[in-house]
């Protein structure tokens, strides 16, 4: 099976022209006034996906969970969180949902459960208990001089800290790469694989159609345990690029696929920290059955320095950009499938930190970046309120910040270790904070953005982006201006006149040293789409493109006629023509 020129349509795949919208449901929209959102409120707004033009609604979790790591930390998998609502309030919303003809994606967390989840009582209950198994347990490594046990080895959690802790009641360390209430399952176990394939099967019995497969590439550990040789002396860091995408992740992801996903016809996508296109490839391929497709890091992870990682606050060149998106569009053509996103509920928001979010510019640089990204071959992934150009939020202390990763950063950075003062580290909070994606959803400029409706007093769990009275769905559903009514004719665009080229045509980058304009061509079967977009606040050069038989704009960001000889600041075009 391929992509290019030589597939058939007996090849194509119905997710090939599917959108998919992400909903984080903590923030999506509060149904009964109590600040959360939840799964009532998402079913309300199902007829705003469908008119935005999403074909799949990707739910983060929303199961039984005490909430540590907010929702992925998993106590029950066949139960709901109170705070979303109850099994009969999923139903309804898949019922709803493919009234509409949308499709519901879970988020499959399967590399890790809750501390609190039964299987993991059972298994620190003592070493001889049958669930003992189903986690990663280790004896120290030896013990200091105090006599407290040192950890099995030097890996680092991702969340910070040593990925070890200690049980006092048993003796032995347990392995979480992310929070220490995030215990890793081991996969090794044939009883913890069929576990997790009875419960897909079980979801997908009740009508779930596609799944979002969370840090599944952490799930094969080095034998033996070896130390990290990445670690730095007398710091620890993460380790997930020592563990992640191993050979057994391949193995485990067929057998799931097999055995679960391939019976109801799932698209999957799986979360992937580190694979390269090669890699991205193995995942992919039509022919190993492995994943529909993949989200990877690259291009959200440039900017990151030795020093501060994800926290660093540099902004990416566009050289570097373009190199990473295009290697992933020349790499996995013919051969797999990408998933296309800017934003995300770990990512700060892609408008702030890709484009301009000043007043001037943010609704043209939204738009610019849609545009670049979603006329590329693969599906698009849309996060709630990235269609209205969401932005940053600056708070002003952080106490008012509620993620675990951000919390543990800060408290290590500024109190453990003094490596920064409170306000440098708060600069990095505003540029670089998962909280960024998780303020509510800006349905209206009433109080609170109309999270809970029409109840002013319900205060949300974590405080609205202040920028709501400027940006929400309400004022923007009426502009034709607006971002959100440009992501519309760009998906009616992406699905309608140009659904061929875009999922059929092969990929050539324009210009790619240039670094002020990102452009490419995509060409099929003798149609030519041409997408050129300044990636500056200042007005550039528009650079000598050999324009094809018949071209003409199809879209672009500006009202007014384009010029010719120039591109005005975050200018997007897409011009269509023949070969």
């Amino acid at each position: 099976m391929t992509y290019n020129k030589q597939q058939n349509t007996q090849d194509r795949q119905w997710w090939h022209d599917a959108v998919v919208y992400q909903v984080y449901p903590r923030s999506f929209r509060d149904s009964n006034g109590d600040g959360i959102g939840d799964i009532p409120g998402i079913t309300q707004q199902l007829p705003y996906l469908k008119d935005l033009g999403a074909d799949v609604v990707w739910l983060c979790p929303v199961y039984r969970s005490p909430n540590d790591d907010n929702g992925y930390d998993i106590s029950d998998y066949r139960d709901i969180m109170a705070d979303f609502g109850t099994l009969e309030d999923f139903d309804a919303l898949l019922a709803a949902a493919h009234d509409l003809g949308l499709k519901i994606m879970m988020d499959l967390v399967v590399n890790h459960t809750s501390d609190e989840h039964e299987w993991f009582v059972q298994s620190r209950s003592s070493r001889t208990n049958p669930y003992r198994d189903y986690y990663l347990w280790r004896d120290p490594s030896g013990y200091a001089e105090d006599g407290s046990p040192l950890p099995p080895n030097n890996w680092g959690s991702e969340f910070g800290g040593s990925a070890w802790e200690w049980d006092e009641h048993t003796g032995q360390f347990y392995l979480h790469m992310f929070s220490r209430k995030q215990p890793d399952l081991n996969w090794e176990n044939p009883a913890v694989r069929e576990e997790i394939f009875e419960m897909i099967r079980w979801w997908q019995d009740r009508g779930v159609d596609a799944w979002r497969v969370d840090a599944i590439g952490t799930a094969d550990k080095p034998e033996g345990f070896p130390d990290d040789p990445y670690q730095e002396p007398g710091r620890v860091t993460t380790s997930m690029r020592f563990v992640n995408n191993r050979p057994k992740v391949h193995t485990w992801l067929n057998m799931m696929n097999r055995q679960a996903w391939s019976r109801a016809g799932a698209l999957t996508v799986g979360e992937l920290a580190g694979p390269t296109p090669e890699q991205g490839v193995l995942y992919t391929a039509p022919e190993r059955q492995e994943l529909s497709q993949i989200i990877h890091f690259q291009h959200v992870e440039l900017g990151a320095s030795e020093r501060f990682g994800k926290w660093s606050l540099g902004r990416p060149a566009l050289r570097d950009l373009k190199e990473v998106l295009d290697s992933w569009q020349r790499g996995l053509a013919g051969r797999g499938w990408n998933a296309l996103y800017w934003d995300n509920h770990d990512q700060p928001r892609a408008v702030s930190r890709f484009g301009d979010d000043s007043p001037r510019f943010r609704e043209a640089s939204a738009k610019a970046l849609a545009t670049v990204l979603y006329l590329q071959q693969g599906t698009p992934y849309i996060y709630q309120g990235q269609e209205l150009g969401m932005t940053n939020v600056a708070f002003e202390g952080i106490e008012d910040y509620r993620d675990l990763d951000t919390l543990n950063w800060y408290r290590t950075t500024v109190e453990e270790r003094g490596e920064l003062t409170a306000r440098e580290a708060l600069a990095r909070v505003h540029a670089r904070s998962r909280d960024n994606a998780r303020t509510p959803m800006q349905w209206s400029a009433r109080p609170q953005a109309g999270f809970s409706g029409e109840d002013p007093q319900a205060e949300p769990w974590i405080a609205v982006n202040p920028a709501y009275p400027e940006i929400n769905v309400e004022d923007q559903r009426e502009d034709p201006r607006s971002v959100l009514n440009y992501y519309r004719r760009l998906l009616r665009l992406r699905k309608g006149e140009l659904r061929d080229v875009v999922r059929e045509g092969s990929y050539e980058p324009l210009f790619p040293e240039n670094e002020a304009v990102y452009a490419y061509r995509r060409v099929w079967e003798g149609t030519r789409l041409t997408v050129v977009v300044n990636f500056t606040s200042a007005e550039v050069a528009l650079p000598d493109i050999a324009w094809g038989k018949r071209e003409r704009l199809v879209l672009s960001n500006y009202e007014d006629a384009a010029s010719t000889s120039s591109l005005r600041p975050w200018e997007a075009r897409v011009v269509l023509g023949e070969e």
